[in-house]
């Protein structure tokens, strides 16, 4: 183990040294963080162009609309996190705005998202449904690369593990807010040089986003009904984050108790998403059974008609 290693996955004999949290240029720092999720925005936007474009839709209009979305998630994002975070902005007013400082709550801006694309959908009269499958396999690019932006910047990790991806942090690049006393007792130390040792969250919800996107990607064009593919991200991702979610140490709180928001978020979404899939499937059940019993009525018509003319 070498000592100036800043992150270290010990079971799996990865070691990153000198790892910074941006780069330099004419004496200003741009963040891994920000140039991450600048990233994951145009690469979601190329995917939603590409979705709309294999399910016969009109790709011009995402671009609007991705301008829009990115605007007002961003806002939502940072509002979001604020408002769970009052106690601490109350006092810091001036804070609030510096969002380089840190605090975007990622179900800010999808709900901001989804309000937009509501607005646009009626604007432009296309099918909120249909706009929101689409939307979603970009929304889940953006999250799967932002994670990561989360590990540069040695954030929204979990608590004490010694599972296989226990994942090494130096201790000196970590905010003492976000260190439990379950961490504090496992500090490791090597040459001098004091670690924590937690769950890689920002992994864990990165691959599991990719998995759901594989599944989205695959079902495409096999839907049953507009809003399928937005079901299957509702309910894949509000269910893994609700236990990712219970690992974290950052966690926004319920006002004056001790439940994490996301959670109860997280089970909220997963629920919208079962409720709307059981329901449209049954409906395309009922549908199913009307047609036969027209089908089978109609072919009896005929029979007797046929039968007439003999």
């Amino acid at each position: 183990m070498d000592k100036y290693a800043d992150i270290i996955f010990p079971h799996l004999g990865i070691t990153i040294d000198n790892l910074g949290k941006g780069i330099n240029v004419f004496g200003y720092t741009i963040a891994f963080y920000g140039m991450i999720i600048a990233l994951g925005m145009i690469l979601g936007y190329l995917i939603v162009v590409w979705q709309a474009k294999r399910t016969g839709q009109d790709d011009k209009n995402y671009l609007d609309l991705a301008l829009w979305c990115i605007i007002f998630a961003i806002i939502g994002a940072r509002l979001y996190y604020v408002v769970f975070s009052w106690d601490y902005y109350s006092k810091n007013p001036s804070e609030i705005m510096n969002i380089r400082g840190g605090g975007l709550a990622i179900y800010g801006g999808i709900i901001a998202g989804v309000i937009t694309v509501l607005i646009f959908s009626k604007i432009k009269k296309l099918s909120f449904m249909e706009v929101l499958d689409t939307a979603c396999a970009g929304l889940l690019v953006g999250q799967i690369l932002g994670r990561w932006g989360n590990f540069f910047n040695r954030e929204a990790f979990g608590g004490y593990t010694d599972n296989v991806f226990a994942m090494m942090i130096k201790k000196s690049d970590v905010s003492t807010a976000y260190l439990s006393e379950n961490i504090l007792n496992h500090i490791v130390e090597k040459d001098s040089v004091a670690y924590i040792q937690v769950h890689p969250t920002f992994l864990y919800e990165s691959c599991i986003n990719i998995i759901i996107l594989i599944i989205i990607l695959l079902l495409t064009k096999k839907k049953k009904f507009d809003g399928m593919l937005l079901d299957i991200y509702l309910f894949g991702y509000g269910l893994s984050r609700f236990f990712i979610e219970g690992l974290r140490t950052d966690q926004l709180k319920l006002f004056g108790t001790k439940i994490a928001v996301s959670q109860v978020v997280s089970l909220i979404i997963v629920a919208i998403g079962l409720v709307h899939f059981i329901y449209n499937m049954a409906n395309l059940k009922k549908s199913g059974v009307k047609d036969k019993a027209k089908s089978d009525k109609e072919a009896k018509a005929l029979e007797k008609d046929s039968e007439d003319e003999d």
